[in-house]
């Protein structure tokens, strides 16, 4: 049996920490003096705790470690590691996208000596949106939703017989925004209009072009509300983004564009 100081040096974990795994239930001492209260682990215990530390590594959270400690099946436990891998894999592109985003920010600060010069390069137009005939998907979802409605919407695509236009959108009925829980309709353009859940027809809109990853995309928001008060229109309909290249057209994130349109009418 080894002392929990011996024990905390073996596996290079603080004291605390076991007192707090001890307190959650997570890795529990063998054996507690009950006139000392000294803590006692089995040598055993050495592998569990370094498991729990590589599946920390992994960025499990201790609640999903505790399940996993109890998981049986080897199945299971497979596809939640490989889960776990996909979602370290999308952070991995996501740090990516935020580095080229920093080093564009930094170039662009260096030349200009503007902090916020990356907020003015927006141009503003006052055109019609276009018609586009649309499935689509209207729920409350989280932006990290987006890929599975889309799925639902791609789907119908053949049992539907339609023709995709590639012109594909979200549009965005919330007051707030709220990154986990927004009300929000993702659409897919078909050329069948007879086939379509809606017509979105053309209507007065400002709009602009943003350049680069989605994460930065309420600056070209701000770009156009402030476009909007200083000429003297308010906000008629709810805005919509249309993804024209992506990164499902092979492209590094700050090639992609995605316009941008504000519903408008004059004051």
């Amino acid at each position: 049996m080894l002392q929990i100081g011996e024990f905390s040096k073996i596996c290079q974990v603080s004291v605390k920490t076991l007192h707090h795994y001890n307190k959650i239930g997570l890795l529990v001492p063998a054996e507690v003096d009950p006139s000392t209260g000294y803590r006692y682990y089995r040598t055993e215990q050495i592998d569990i705790m370094n498991y729990i530390q590589r599946l920390k590594r992994y960025g499990f959270s201790l609640e999903e470690i505790q399940s996993l400690l109890i998981l049986l099946d080897n199945k299971e436990l497979a596809v939640a590691l490989r889960k776990q891998k996909e979602k370290l894999k999308q952070e991995q592109q996501n740090m990516a996208i935020i580095l080229n985003e920093l080093q564009t920010h930094i170039s662009v600060f260096e030349r200009t000596g503007d902090i916020m010069m990356y907020q003015k390069g927006y141009t503003i137009e006052l055109k019609n949106s276009p018609a586009m005939n649309i499935l689509a998907n209207r729920a409350v979802m989280s932006v990290d939703d987006f890929g599975k409605h889309y799925g639902t919407l791609f789907e119908r695509v053949p049992k539907e017989r339609v023709t995709p236009t590639g012109l594909n959108g979200a549009r965005y009925y919330d007051e707030e925004f709220n990154h986990e829980s927004s009300d929000v309709e993702v659409f897919i353009g078909i050329k069948e209009r007879e086939k379509a859940d809606m017509v979105m027809e053309p209507c007065p809109c400002a709009m602009t072009v943003h350049h680069g990853g989605y994460s930065t995309l309420s600056e070209a928001y701000g770009a156009i509300v402030s476009w909007i008060i200083e000429n003297g229109y308010e906000i008629a309909g709810a805005p919509f983004d249309l993804y024209i290249k992506t990164q499902f057209d092979t492209l590094s994130s700050e090639d992609w564009e995605t316009e941008v349109y504000f519903p408008i009418r004059k004051k």
